[in-house]
């Protein structure tokens, strides 16, 4: 029943995340938002909802590891997995503000959460604060660097400008409950899990929970680089990682402090997190500039798989 319970939890967080996704977006347009502050802002925030359930969940049940677990695989899984695997489908271009811009505040995030775990154990309430005004001021400044170069927002359907407050608010409540419902499921699983195989709620949360919550984001990357459409960008993959630390983690803290339960956490699985997003810039550059072809994303991918076994092993 464990594992029916993790299967239904994933696919309620993959269904409510969708509801979501198209409830914000649609009541951003009746608030009369331009589709580059939702396609940067909204559809972030709702995209990260699934993790920010589970976090939230596994914290206020104790299982602190699956809350710091989940986001540190699935920031793990963005780069590895799903870059990795689209990349060698059909390689992708970088662009300049990568490098100027999203990849120093992922790793600045990145860093920050290392040094806040490590220097008390912990993330506090204040600490939580401290991150969401970061994202905040990120946002900011993410918002403004977009006016200045005119950025178009791909991505967002303008069917939606038309929906109904009826519609919107079933999609709400749908959504919602999907989320919550499959939150519980999810994190009663993987516990549940973790005591039959006798290994930790860490393991099973960077592995297979983050894999889960990281599905969503690979199956539209896949499609799309099959049908030779534009795949997911790598602008979107660093803001979900910048979001899953700041908004995530963050807002979980506020509501309840997050501690280090394992201390592999901290002696292993943030350290592969720090360098999967610090590995993008000599990809990035050498030898061909500005392109992840397919065999830097053979290397990500492999390096993933190094990840997952040296995980189950230890």
């Amino acid at each position: 029943m464990s594992f029916l319970f993790i299967i239904i939890g994933l696919t309620l967080l993959v269904v409510g995340g969708e509801f979501l996704v198209r409830s914000s977006v649609a009541l951003s347009f009746k608030l009369k938002l331009s589709k580059m502050v939702i396609g940067l802002t909204v559809v972030s925030f709702a995209t990260s909802a699934p993790e920010l359930l589970v976090s939230l969940q596994a914290a206020l049940s104790g299982f602190s590891d699956i809350s710091l677990g989940n986001v540190i695989g699935s920031n793990i899984a963005n780069i590895g997995l799903v870059l990795g695997i689209t990349a060698i489908i059909s390689p992708l271009t970088v662009d300049r503000d990568f490098y100027k811009f999203n990849w120093p505040v992922m790793m600045l995030f990145s860093i920050a959460l290392y040094f806040l775990l490590s220097s008390g154990g912990y993330l506090s309430r204040f600490e939580g604060i401290v991150l969401v005004v970061a994202l905040c001021l990120y946002l900011f400044f993410l918002i403004k660097r977009a006016r200045k170069v005119k950025v178009e927002v791909e991505g967002i359907d303008d069917s939606l400008e038309k929906t109904s407050n009826f519609k919107i608010g079933v999609w709400l409540i749908i959504g919602g409950v999907a989320l919550w419902g499959g939150s519980e499921l999810l994190v009663s699983g993987a516990v549940d899990v973790a005591g039959m195989l006798g290994i930790s709620e860490r393991v099973i949360s960077v592995t297979v929970i983050a894999i889960g919550t990281s599905v969503p984001e690979l199956a539209a990357s896949v499609i799309a680089a099959l049908r030779k459409e534009k795949a997911i960008s790598l602008g979107n993959l660093i803001g979900s990682n910048i979001f899953n630390i700041a908004s995530v983690l963050g807002i979980t803290a506020i509501i309840q402090p997050i501690y280090v339960a394992s201390e592999a956490i901290l002696t292993s699985d943030i350290f592969w997190m720090l360098g999967f997003a610090f590995i993008l810039i000599p990809l990035a550059f050498l030898p061909e500039k500005f392109i992840l072809s397919r065999y830097k994303g053979i290397i990500m991918f492999i390096g993933y798989v190094i990840f997952i076994g040296t995980a189950f092993l230890n």
